[in-house]
Order: C-alpha cells, then sequence, then structure tokens
C-alpha cells in the first residue's frame, strides 16, 4: 500500500516527480512596491531565478557566483537549483551531497532573522522534505514536511503582507485539504490541517499581487484549477501566452505540451514539443520523450512512439514511469504486430522501477493480471486520449460483447463511448453510457464505474443540478479498490467543496 506521503507528493502535490522541481524552482524577479517594505531578492538573484525558469541551471549559478554566499536570497536560489536538478534528472547519485547542502544552508539561515530569511529557511525544508519522499525517506521527509507547514505558517503570522509565504502556505493546505479520509487523519495528527478553500484563497492572494515569486504563484495556481477545478483551456491559453513572450524558456514550453497532452490535442502538443527550444545550456528533460511517446501511440505512429520511449530509458536514470514506458513500449509493439519485442517489454515491466505513480501502478496491475487487453477496446482508449473521438466511436463500433466477454471488458466498452460523446460535448449520450457503465459494474474492482460517477458529476454540476452532482461525486468517493482511486477521490472532494 502506498503511503500518504508519497501520494502527497507523488500523485497529489505534483502529479508526475520531475514536475516538483517545476512547482518549486518556477521563480521570476519582478519589481513591486513590496520590495519598499520587505527583504526581497537582489536584482542578479532574480535573473538567477529567470535563468532557472528557463531551465538552464548552469547560467543560474555563474550569476549567484558574484552575490554574497551566505545572504539569504542567494542560499534559496542555490538551493532551488540543486533541488530542480535532483528531482528533474532523478539521479539518485546527487542526493546525498544535495540532503548535506541543504543542511548547510539551513544552518546559516538560522542565524538569520526576517521574512526573506524566514522564508527561505520554510522554503528549502520543504525542498529536503520533497527530495527524501521521492528518494524512499519517507519518514524524514515526513518530520520535514511538518517542519515546513509549521514555518511557513510563523512566516505568514509574522508578515502577513509577504506574499510568498502565502503561495507555500497555500499550495500545501490545498494539497493536504484535498487528500482522501484515509490520509487525512494522520496528517491531522502530525498537525497539517489542510483546507481546499483556504488554500485557494491564499494562492489567489499570491497570484494576484506583484512579488518576487508571482509568476510561481500564477502557475502552482493554474496547475491545480486545471488539475481539480476542470479549468483546462483557460491554463492553456495562459501558458501559451507566457511561452510567446520567452521562447527561449525550456519550462513553459513543456507546460504547453502537457496543457495540451492533457486536453487531448495531440497535434498541438507534438508541436510544443518539436519546437521546444533546445541546446547544451538546458537541463536535460528525458520525460519529455516519455510524453512524446504517448502522442505517437495516440496517432498509431507505433514505430515512432517506441523510438522516443527507448530514448526516455536511456536518458532517464530515476525510478518513477519506468514500467509505464515498458506498458507503453509493449501497446506499441503489440499493437504495430511485433508480438516477439511485446513480450520482451511486457516482462520488463514486472523488473523496472517503482509501483508509487499511478501510471506505474496501472502498468504493474497489467502484468499481474491474467486477462489480456482487448485489441479493439485498447485502440479505442488511445484513440480517445488522442482526442481522436469519432474515429474512436467507429473503432468501438467493431466491438460487440457477448454473455462470455470479459466483465472488464464489458464494462470498458460503454466506458469508452461515454468518454467519446463526453468529449465531443454531446452530454446526453454520455450520460446514458456513464449510467449504463455504473449500473453492469456493481463492485467490480475497475476503474469504469468510479470513473462514470466522477464524470457524471462534472456534467450535472455543469447542469447546476448540485444535488445530484453531490450525489454522483460521493458515490465516486464510495468504491472502493481501482486503479485510479487516489486521483479520483481527490478530484471528487474537490468538487464536492466546490458545491
Amino acid at each position: 500500500m502506498r503511503s500518504w506521503f508519497s501520494t502527497l507528493l507523488a500523485s497529489r502535490m505534483v502529479g508526475g516527480v520531475w514536475l516538483a522541481a517545476l512547482l518549486f524552482s518556477a521563480r521570476l524577479g519582478i519589481a513591486a512596491p513590496l520590495r519598499e517594505t520587505l527583504p526581497t531578492l537582489t536584482s542578479t538573484a532574480a535573473r538567477a531565478y529567470a535563468e532557472l525558469l528557463k531551465l538552464r541551471p548552469a547560467t543560474a549559478r555563474a550569476l549567484l557566483h558574484t552575490e554574497p554566499a551566505q545572504a539569504a536570497g542567494t542560499l534559496l536560489v542555490q538551493d532551488c537549483i540543486e533541488f530542480a536538478e535532483l528531482l528533474v534528472l532523478q539521479d539518485a547519485g546527487r542526493y546525498a551531497a544535495t540532503i548535506a547542502a541543504q543542511d548547510q544552508r539551513l544552518a546559516l539561515l538560522e542565524k538569520q532573522t526576517g521574512a526573506l530569511p524566514d522564508y527561505a529557511r520554510a522554503e528549502i525544508r520543504l525542498h529536503q522534505a520533497a527530495a527524501q519522499v521521492t528518494f524512499g525517506h519517507e519518514i524524514r521527509g515526513a518530520w520535514n514536511l511538518r517542519q515546513a507547514y509549521q514555518q511557513m505558517q510563523t512566516v505568514v503570522r509574522r508578515y502577513p503582507a509577504y506574499l510568498p509565504a502565502r503561495k507555500t502556505l497555500g499550495m500545501l493546505q490545498f494539497f493536504i485539504g484535498s487528500l482522501p479520509e484515509n490520509y487525512r487523519w494522520f496528517l491531522k495528527l502530525l498537525g497539517l490541517p489542510g483546507s481546499v478553500e483556504t488554500g485557494l484563497q491564499n494562492l489567489t492572494a499570491a497570484a494576484r499581487s506583484p512579488h518576487d515569486f508571482q509568476l510561481e504563484s500564477r502557475l502552482i495556481l493554474a496547475l491545480l484549477r486545471e488539475t481539480y477545478l476542470k479549468d483546462g483551456e483557460a491554463t492553456a491559453r495562459q501558458f501559451e501566452q507566457l511561452a510567446a513572450q520567452q521562447p527561449d524558456n525550456l519550462l513553459l514550453s513543456y507546460l504547453v505540451m502537457s496543457q495540451q497532452k492533457k486536453l487531448h490535442h495531440t497535434a498541438a502538443a507534438l508541436a510544443a514539443y518539436r519546437g521546444r527550444p533546445t541546446g547544451a545550456a538546458y537541463l536535460p528533460l528525458p520525460y519529455l520523450h516519455h510524453m512524446a511517446a504517448d502522442l505517437l501511440l495516440y496517432q498509431g505512429q507505433y514505430a515512432a512512439s517506441e523510438k522516443e520511449n527507448l530514448q526516455f530509458l536511456r536518458e532517464y536514470r530515476g525510478q518513477h514511469y519506468r514500467k509505464d514506458a515498458y506498458f507503453k513500449l509493449y501497446l506499441a509493439t503489440w499493437l504495430g504486430g511485433n508480438q516477439v519485442a511485446a513480450a520482451q517489454y511486457r516482462r520488463q515491466i514486472d523488473a523496472q522501477g517503482r509501483d508509487v505513480l499511478e501510471e506505474d501502478h496501472y502498468a504493474q496491475r497489467f502484468y499481474d493480471d491474467a486477462l489480456p487487453l482487448h485489441r479493439t477496446l485498447t485502440r479505442a482508449r488511445l484513440q480517445t486520449d488522442g482526442g481522436y473521438y469519432p474515429e474512436a466511436l467507429a473503432t468501438l463500433r467493431t466491438f460487440a460483447p457477448s454473455p462470455t466477454t470479459p466483465l472488464r471488458d464489458r464494462l470498458e466498452w460503454p466506458y469508452r463511448q461515454a468518454r467519446a460523446w463526453h468529449l465531443l460535448s454531446q452530454p446526453d449520450s454520455a450520460r446514458l453510457y456513464y449510467a449504463r457503465t455504473i449500473a453492469l459494474a456493481g463492485a467490480a474492482p475497475y476503474y469504469f464505474a468510479p470513473q462514470s460517477a466522477l464524470q457524471l458529476g462534472y456534467l450535472y454540476q455543469t447542469d447546476g443540478k448540485e444535488d445530484t452532482a453531490r450525489f454522483y461525486f460521493q458515490k465516486a468517493l464510495g468504491y472502493p479498490k481501482h486503479e485510479y482511486k487516489n486521483s479520483t477521490d481527490t478530484k471528487a472532494k474537490v468538487a464536492l467543496a466546490a458545491l
């Protein structure tokens, strides 16, 4: 069973391990009235942040060489650089040195007082917690999370006008508040209360007013609204505008690609991937190849998809996403007709990586399940994920379930139709197939029924039928075990809080 802290950091907090670096390192100096009353970054430190935002850590590090080595702003920027490199590269060989350097920075900050030193201390403590959990030191990570949370609360109390602290505190309040109940009780014992509403209020305050970390606040708020509040189109427009203003920013190119992929805009996501800035100055991002492999799989370009995932596995040193990569390699070769290679990739699912993220968990479950995938339903799923809805419906029309068809496939068939109709903005047809999926599923341990309940909740919420929406969100929470329970429960809880 995955721990609550892994859930917080790996699934809820970042929605992808390397993205943690984004959330903690995406900072940009912006002139603001607060500079007159509260200590902020120097102009050089702000430029270093801007370079880190572009994922050019060597340039950022070079700028810091001219800054006072023990200044709070220097220590914070330096920590963000090393933390981003650690989480993006997932290189376990860097872990011990990174933790030791963080301890040294925290000791230096203990001798300083003021809003910026206090904020930097809490931020670095939080970075350390995330690093420890990512590399399997969960108890230490839990303790540091508690300290970081309490320290950030203190910063907000002492310096209520210092908005960067509201950004981080709001993010933590949101994530903890959106956790399923079976995790929250333990966090309450640790003195870590959460609230979706309070978290959004603090994040919104930090995003609306200019300060050193306003851009980071805007990015975090946009990502949360997209992930949990279904505000994807607005998030995509925001990222597109920012990327157009900074075409040399690899982080923003990643965000555009990621957001277009979530919106099922495969061609636009691939365009962002192919147009991203490249060069030796940029931090390598193997995960981009993994994302591109998915997009090519949606388009049926199986050989190209296989090539991208193999490049990801050659360059990536981490343990997360490996099972998922081999699962996608299996799909590419299986659907492409190379059964020998498919069998080899399938065996690697069990032999590689960790089963922490939901993507890897799903891949492991596929390996453990004796029931093979159905080719037609799998193709329809990939077409739907890629935004090719009419094609998915055409594929589904070639499937004819019978009394001997396995229950999983009999559930997937109406669910895939519901998704395609839903994404084609045909809510009546979608509701029909979602309801059919729920009625047929009973207590079957598959995600089709809980996801159908969640989507029905969204549809009725959009129609203004809050009581019906609440019924379906609560129904989604009631399914005890399935592949995507953590993310489904979190989305249902956030949706209920918004009613």
